[in-house]
């Protein structure tokens, strides 16, 4: 069985697309381009999904290779004071776009994303590193954030306080830090993985799950079957739940 309560956090599922050594960086092969699809409409396709999430997180790389494109934001050095804590630009948006961010470095140039067929209003997880300058920035882009932790994000905080804004079913989209950082501090439901026909062993290349010290590190780890299904083009789904 999949589905378990949790009262004080959402169900968190990470669900990554795949090649068969681990690697989730982009290949130009048809056999990617169908796991890519299989991976949207499971999660995101309001005729297709399965997943019924309200939102997505990804990783600040993640967003800067992907929206960002590591650009500098506008900010305003001299911007008065924010108020103290989050803010909820959109409190009821149909998705939300989740990103972590702990210092406030990526440029946002609109505050949604479309991904899937699917626009998500921006949420940006920061830490008390950030500046006022920059939520400030957030605030005149109409980009909502929330402060989870001192100098790092903590994850449990986050999730606490994203289902207090309603939030009961996340998706980790990666990358491999993220996914492994919540998978240690055991705030991980089920590891969804669509897993395409394809590899190419670039030893430089992310991975589904990838511990970086001094945040996470090297764990032996076992996980239960729980869903096997071939989606077609050689794709097949697969669906764990973290041993305990």
């Amino acid at each position: 069985m999949l589905e378990k309560t949790a009262t004080t956090r959402p169900y968190v599922i990470i669900h990554t697309h795949t090649a068969i050594d681990g690697n989730i960086f982009v290949m130009d092969l048809p056999e990617f381009e169908a796991g890519s699809q299989y991976y949207q409409d499971l999660a995101l396709n309001p005729s297709t999904q399965k997943l019924d999430i309200d939102a997505y997180v990804n990783g600040k790389t993640s967003a800067e290779d992907n929206i960002t494109h590591y650009k500098t934001p506008d900010l305003d050095e001299n911007a008065a004071q924010v108020p103290e804590g989050d803010y909820l630009a959109e409190p009821d948006a149909a998705m939300y776009y989740i990103s972590i961010d702990p210092r406030g470095e990526l440029a946002w140039p609109v505050n949604s994303f479309g991904y899937g067929g699917v626009e998500a209003h921006v949420f940006s997880v920061l830490t008390q590193a950030a500046s006022n300058a920059y939520k400030d920035f957030l605030r005149r882009m109409g980009i909502s954030y929330m402060i989870a932790g001192d100098q790092q994000v903590d994850y449990e905080l986050m999730l606490e306080k994203l289902h207090s804004y309603g939030i009961k079913r996340l998706m980790v989209g990666g990358g491999g830090v993220i996914n492994w950082s919540l998978m240690q501090n055991k705030l991980v439901d089920e590891v969804s993985v669509i897993l395409a026909p394809i590899a190419n062993v670039d030893p430089s290349a992310a991975r589904l799950f990838t511990a970086r010290e001094p945040y996470t590190t090297v764990e032996d780890m076992a996980f239960d079957l729980a869903h096997l299904e071939h989606l077609g083009d050689g794709v097949v789904w697969l669906r764990y739940t973290p041993k305990s």
